[in-house]
């Protein structure tokens, strides 16, 4: 009776090992010789216009809103929720690059911060800000 012979195949990963090591060995003598590189921004001239001044809504967290016209050296004025759209819309009209920013307590549900901010974009107010106090 004749045996019939099993070929086996088998992948020798041993050459394969050998370059990743040297490869590493590579990257590990190079790496404190490379500089992190610097990155060169843009310089700004000055303008000639000053920006304008903002048309702040404060959002307290008691859920009272409050609009102040910065451009104008306005006092602070409570306006209802639902009439802060049309309120907005009718200071936006004399000035209407004026950008509004809005200020919430740091308590205030970020959900109000949101509801507000599509207030503003239904009034096609389009330059839309957050204000926030830089950390000390």
């Amino acid at each position: 009776m004749a045996r019939t012979r099993k070929q086996v195949a088998q992948i020798n990963v041993v050459p394969m090992i050998d370059v990743m090591l040297v490869l590493l060995v590579i990257f590990m003598v190079t790496a404190p010789f490379i500089n992190p590189s610097q990155v060169e921004l843009p310089s700004v001239g000055k303008t000639s216009q000053t920006p304008a001044q903002p048309l702040e809504v404060i959002i307290k967290e008691s859920g009272e809103y409050l609009l102040r016209n910065r451009a104008t050296k306005g006092e602070e004025q409570v306006v209802a929720k639902q009439d802060l759209a049309a309120a907005i819309a009718e200071l936006h009209r004399a000035l209407p690059d004026q950008p509004v920013v809005i200020a919430a307590d740091k308590n205030v549900r970020y959900e109000e911060v949101m509801d507000t901010m599509t207030l503003l974009q239904h009034a096609r107010i389009t330059r839309i800000g957050l204000l926030a106090r830089p950390a000390p």
